[in-house]
């Protein structure tokens, strides 16, 4: 039997998929680590979803669809249940598009939590557009739970992108308090192949004394977090790479790879920056994506 606990809760979007049970399993842990409920949502599309050919069949084709919709819901909520015994899980369905529904979850939330691919996934898309949208627009961090492994090794590193800029400052809070809960390490990954050199100059340069000074601005960036979290052992990365590149690498000894929405070099108006964009494509674990203005606190 379940008990009750209090905090803003942890949403984790379903839809049926096998992608959404994967997702509702690692929220519902992270919802025990937190001591917060979790609840499960889905988002019934009616206007979208109405195929042309059923038109004529009005609200009965529209009560099989919720029907479909509920019974998803249910069995979501029941895996929750079952994978975490003492967890208050909630349950909702929203009448609406997914982005728009999770979106606003997202207003009253500590996290939320989706697959990589729902049910309207195409084949060969490697991410939806529902990761996209809300990992650029909802207002707490969101996690898209990616990887095959049922049981990932709760002994490997949660890895974090740094680069200075605040959505890196975010995604290091949130990535220091998530390694200091699961008792894990720490990686940072501080890249700079975006440094820009005429090539004519590129031989003239002390690299060497680049790459000290990359490590230098690396450790600045991160003093005042190992002194709020000095039980998190941290494995410091410097190298000349792509920031993509680097943590997709990283993700393959990783439980949880954490970006910030938007790096440095992001221009703006996109709807999400190029590095979060290509590790939500690519990696090999949940991704984290945290904005400046969110916080991962209950």
């Amino acid at each position: 039997m379940s008990t009750p606990q209090r905090g803003r809760p942890v949403v984790v979007g379903v839809d049926g998929s096998e992608p959404a049970r994967r997702a509702v399993r690692w929220a519902a842990q992270e919802a025990v680590r937190r001591r917060v409920p979790l609840r499960v949502v889905t988002a019934f599309e009616w206007l979208r979803g109405q195929p042309i050919g059923y038109v004529g069949m009005g609200d009965s084709y529209r009560e099989i669809m919720l029907g479909v919709s509920r019974r998803h819901l249910a069995e979501a909520a029941q895996l929750a249940e079952q994978e975490q015994p003492e967890l208050e899980v909630q349950s909702q369905l929203v009448v609406g598009f997914p982005i728009a529904v999770l979106t606003d979850e997202a207003r009253r939330a500590q996290l939320v939590v989706i697959g990589d691919r729902g049910l309207g996934g195409v084949t060969g898309l490697l991410l939806g557009s529902v990761a996209v949208a809300l990992g650029a627009h909802a207002e707490c961090p969101v996690v898209v739970v990616r990887g095959d492994a049922e049981t990932p090794d709760p002994e490997a590193p949660v890895v974090v992108g740094v680069d200075g800029s605040p959505t890196s400052e975010a995604a290091l809070a949130f990535a220091y308090e998530a390694a200091a809960v699961r008792n894990v390490p720490l990686v940072a990954v501080h890249t700079w192949w975006d440094l820009l050199v005429d090539p004519a100059v590129a031989p003239l340069l002390d690299w060497d004394a680049i790459e000290d000074g990359e490590r230098q601005l690396l450790a600045e960036r991160l003093a005042g977090w190992a002194e709020k979290f000095p039980d998190v052992p941290v494995r410091r990365v410097v190298t000349r790479d792509h920031a993509a590149h680097a943590l997709v690498e990283q993700s393959l000894r990783a439980q949880l790879v954490v970006v910030g929405s938007r790096g440095r070099g992001s221009i703006a108006g996109l709807v999400l920056g190029s590095v979060s964009h290509a590790v939500l494509h690519r990696a090999h674990c949940p991704v984290a994506v945290v904005r400046a203005e969110t916080t991962s606190a209950g």
